[in-house]
């Protein structure tokens, strides 16, 4: 193994005394795991007892907290690790996890053998610690991407959901990915990890990992927040404006603006608003970041322009590149 691969691995947790033991002896297994960075967001269990009982047995697990040892949720948790991370590569992990043997194997191949890859993502499995029924153990079986994608089209792939996704337990990045993109979205609180796979996607060079069989294992139980539908359309408007203002702000292409935008108009629209309601949104989305208000993009998606087309589509032409 390349001397100067050094890894960190990231775990968040927050009241996982049941999983924690389990969690932590995964990764001591992989043999090349530098530093394991725990923070403790809070936890009002017996988790704190635990960890302190494993440090002392466990040299290279660090533990860390927030001021007042506060509970700030799963973003700010991993920002704290990634800036109290000393490894150039990152592999984050949840609480309720696991890796499975051998889990960087292949990706310390990618790095060694592609100079430019930042980063390998691969597919996860699912360990049900409650009963499910056969649609949602197939539904949760195997989370990954379909087939090995292009770097280039990886946003576009993600995005349209048409050939899977893939899991942050399955991700390994080079740190200085994160001075690329930024950090987790602290005011996201469930898809902050989409947010920070689509910025990649948009500004990193990512490689398809292991896609056919899992490297890590996500805890199915009775607290997961992904069956928290509610949470998830309350966050999705959110989590599409927050990553538009990010394009725009780092040049992206204007195309992936327009997705982006268009996705924001069909929800909006079907929401049935007032003409004035929409207009109020848009100054709100647009007048405060002027890279988005001076650009033809705010005029074609002025609610009265754009809602005029969708009326009267036959007064607009298609451009070539539309038909």
């Amino acid at each position: 193994m390349d001397n100067h691969f050094t890894l960190s691995v990231i775990i968040p947790v927050y009241n996982c005394e049941r999983f924690i033991q389990k969690t932590i002896a995964s990764v001591i297994a992989q043999p090349e795991v530098t530093e394991i960075v725990v923070v403790n967001d809070g936890s009002t269990d017996k988790t704190g007892l635990l960890l302190d009982q494993l440090q002392k047995q466990i040299p290279i697990l660090k533990i860390f907290h927030h001021q007042n040892k506060w509970n700030k949720g799963r973003s700010a948790s991993r920002n704290l690790g990634i800036q109290k991370a000393t490894g150039n590569f990152i592999a984050f992990l949840d609480a309720d996890d696991y890796f499975l043997p051998n889990r960087f194997t292949n990706d310390i191949k990618f790095f060694q053998e592609n100079d430019n890859c930042d980063g390998v993502y691969n597919a996860i499995g699912a360990h049900f610690y409650k009963e499910v029924g056969i649609v949602e153990h197939d539904r949760l079986g195997l989370y990954t991407v379909t087939e090995k994608i292009k770097s280039e089209k990886l946003f576009e792939t993600l995005f349209s959901g048409k050939k899977g996704h893939f899991s942050i337990d399955g991700l390994t990045v080079r740190k200085s990915v994160f001075d690329t993109i930024g950090f987790f979205n602290e005011a996201l609180d469930v898809m902050e990890d989409t947010d920070v796979f689509w910025k990649m996607a948009l500004k990193c060079n990512l490689l398809t990992g292991i896609i056919d069989q899992p490297v890590a294992m996500r805890g199915v139980h009775d607290s997961n927040v992904f069956d928290q539908t509610d949470l998830y359309k309350k966050n999705i408007i959110p989590l599409y404006e927050s990553l538009l203002v990010w394009c725009s702000k780092n040049k992206i292409a204007s195309n992936t603006i327009d997705i982006l935008l268009k996705t924001i108009w069909i929800i909006k629209h079907k929401e049935k608003n007032k003409l004035f309601q929409d207009i109020g949104y848009w100054a709100k989305l647009f007048f405060p970041h002027p890279q988005l208000f001076f650009s033809i993009l705010s005029v074609k998606y002025f609610p009265v322009i754009r809602l005029r087309k969708e009326l009267f589509p036959f007064l607009y032409p298609k451009t070539i590149n539309q038909q």
